[in-house]
C-alpha cells in the first residue's frame, strides 16, 4: 500500500512514517502543506493519503479543503483525514460526495496501531473509517429519519458508518451475520433507499445517516 502523509507536525509525521513502514506500507512522500500534498499525489500516485485538517497557512480547515479537492480530482484515491478535534461537520463535508474511500480519525488513534493501520487499509480499498467519537457525536445529534430506527438498527448503522463489514458487525454485537443483514435491510427500507446493489445502498445509508445527524 502506497501512502502520502500531509502533516505539518514533524514529530507526528516521522512517527507515522516509522509506524507504517514497520507494518509493510510504503510511504512514498511526506509534506506539511496542502500544495505539497497535491504535488505528491500527482507525482507518486499513492493508494491513500493521510491529511491533517489544520495545516498552514491559517491552521483552520486547509486539510479538509485539500481532501475535498483530492476526492474530486482523484476519485479512486483513499483519503483519511486526521484531527485533534471531533467535528461532525468536517466529516459531513468529507463524505458529501459519497463514503467510498474516505475516513476521519482523531490523532490519538495512532497509538492503537492495529486499529489505525486497519482503518487505513479500509480507506485505501474503497471502504469507510470514521472515528467512534465522531459517530457518537453524530448519533446523539440525530433526528428525523434516524428516529424511525430501533436501538439495534442504530447500532448496526453506527458500525456501518465506521466502515465495518456485516461479518465484523456481527462479531462486535454477538449476533449472526444473517441478523445483521436483516437489520441492514430494515435500515434501507426506513431510509426509503431504492432497491439497487447492496454496496450502493450501504453507502447511501451511511451518507443519509451523516446528513441527518450533521444537519
Amino acid at each position: 500500500m502506497r501512502v502520502v502523509i500531509a502533516e505539518d507536525h514533524v514529530i507526528l509525521r516521522d512517527g507515522m512514517v516509522e509506524l507504517l513502514t514497520g507494518r509493510g506500507c510504503e510511504v512514498v512522500a511526506t509534506t506539511g502543506t496542502p500544495e505539497g500534498l497535491h504535488d505528491a499525489v500527482r507525482a507518486h500516485r499513492p493508494d491513500v493519503v493521510i491529511v491533517d485538517i489544520r495545516m498552514p497557512p491559517s491552521f483552520t480547515d486547509e486539510g479538509i479543503r485539500a481532501a475535498e479537492r483530492l476526492r474530486a480530482d482523484h476519485p479512486d484515491l483513499g483519503v483519511l483525514v486526521f484531527s485533534q478535534h471531533a467535528e461532525p461537520a468536517w466529516a459531513t463535508r468529507l463524505l458529501a460526495t459519497g463514503a467510498h474511500g474516505a475516513g476521519y480519525l482523531l490523532k490519538e488513534r495512532v497509538a492503537a496501531v492495529s486499529q489505525f493501520v486497519d482503518a487505513l487499509h479500509r480507506v485505501a480499498t474503497g471502504g469507510t473509517a470514521l472515528d467512534p467519537e465522531i459517530v457518537d457525536k453524530m448519533m446523539r445529534g440525530g433526528r428525523r429519519r434516524l428516529d424511525r430506527l430501533t436501538g439495534r438498527e442504530r447500532q448496526v448503522l453506527e458500525l456501518m458508518a465506521q466502515g465495518y463489514s456485516n461479518r465484523s458487525i456481527a462479531a462486535r454485537l454477538v449476533v449472526t451475520e444473517r441478523a445483521v443483514e436483516k437489520h441492514a435491510a430494515a435500515i434501507f427500507g426506513k431510509f426509503e433507499l431504492p432497491s439497487t446493489d447492496t454496496d450502493n445502498r450501504r453507502v447511501k445509508a451511511v451518507v443519509t445517516y451523516l446528513t441527518e445527524v450533521g444537519a
